[in-house]
C-alpha cells in the first residue's frame, strides 16, 4: 500500500502538479504586470460600464511593474485625461474604476455637476433621459461630455443627495482626480481625495464579456468586445 501511495504521489506530481506549478509561475507574474480583466460590481460608471462588465485592463498602458507589486520598473507615459484607468482607492485600498478627470497641476471644480477644468467649463450635449433604478417616475439626466476632445456619456440623478458642487481643488504633482460617469452615485476623489501616481494599475480599454446580475446573470450579447467610451 506504502509503494502504491509513493507511486501514485510521483506519477500526480509528475503528470499534473509540476505542469500547473510551471504555468502558473509563468502565467500569474504575466498577468500581474502586462495584462488582466476586472469586474464592474457597481453603477459607478454608468452608463460607460453596467453592473456586471468584465473590462480588459491595459497594465503597460503606462509603466511596467514588479509582479505583484505596484512599484515600477519604467514608465513611458502617463494616464491622460479622459482614460478610463484602475487604481487603489487612498481611503481603504480597494481597487475602482473611474475616469481620469484632473492631471497634475489641474484646478477642478463642479457647479452643479457642470465641471470646470483649470476654469474652463466643459462642453456637454443633451442625451435622452432614461428610467433610474427605482421605478419609472424617476429619471436619469444623460448627457455627453467632451473632456480633452474625448466625448463620453456623464449620468445625472436630479433627486438624489449628491456632491454637485465642489472646488475649487488643485491636483497636487504625480496625482490625478478620479471621478464616476454616474456623477450622482460615485464614491470618488471628491471624497477620498486624488490618487497617487503609483497606486494606478492601467487602463481600462475595452468590454470582454458582460452578464446582466438584476436577471440571472443573462448575457449582454451587444456588450461584447465593445470599446469603452
Amino acid at each position: 500500500m506504502k509503494a502504491f501511495l509513493r507511486r501514485f504521489t510521483v506519477w500526480l506530481w509528475r503528470e499534473w502538479l509540476r505542469p500547473l506549478a510551471l504555468a502558473a509561475a509563468i502565467v500569474f507574474p504575466l498577468k500581474s504586470s502586462l495584462a488582466e480583466w476586472n469586474y464592474i460590481p457597481s453603477g459607478s460608471m454608468r452608463p460607460s460600464l453596467l453592473p456586471g462588465d468584465l473590462v480588459w485592463v491595459n497594465k503597460l498602458a503606462y509603466d511596467l511593474k514588479i509582479p505583484f507589486t505596484t512599484r515600477h520598473l519604467a514608465e513611458w507615459g502617463d494616464p491622460q485625461r479622459g482614460d478610463v484607468a484602475v487604481f487603489y482607492s487612498p481611503a481603504d485600498g480597494i481597487r475602482l474604476v473611474k475616469r481620469v478627470i484632473g492631471l497634475p497641476g489641474d484646478v477642478i471644480e463642479s457647479r452643479q455637476d457642470r465641471l470646470f477644468i483649470n476654469g474652463t467649463p466643459l462642453a456637454y450635449a443633451p442625451l435622452p433621459a432614461v428610467p433610474a433604478e427605482g421605478g419609472s417616475a424617476r429619471t436619469a439626466v444623460l448627457a455627453e461630455e467632451e473632456l480633452a476632445g474625448r466625448p463620453h456619456p456623464v449620468r445625472i440623478l436630479p433627486g438624489r443627495p449628491a456632491l454637485r458642487t465642489f472646488g475649487p481643488v488643485r491636483v497636487p504633482p504625480g496625482c490625478y482626480f478620479m471621478m464616476g460617469d454616474n456623477r450622482d452615485d460615485s464614491h470618488d476623489s471628491r471624497y477620498f481625495g486624488c490618487v497617487p501616481r503609483l497606486r494606478i494599475v492601467g487602463r481600462a480599454t475595452a468590454i470582454i464579456a458582460s452578464a446582466d446580475p438584476a436577471h440571472w446573470l443573462r448575457p449582454r450579447g451587444d456588450r461584447l468586445l465593445c470599446a469603452i467610451p
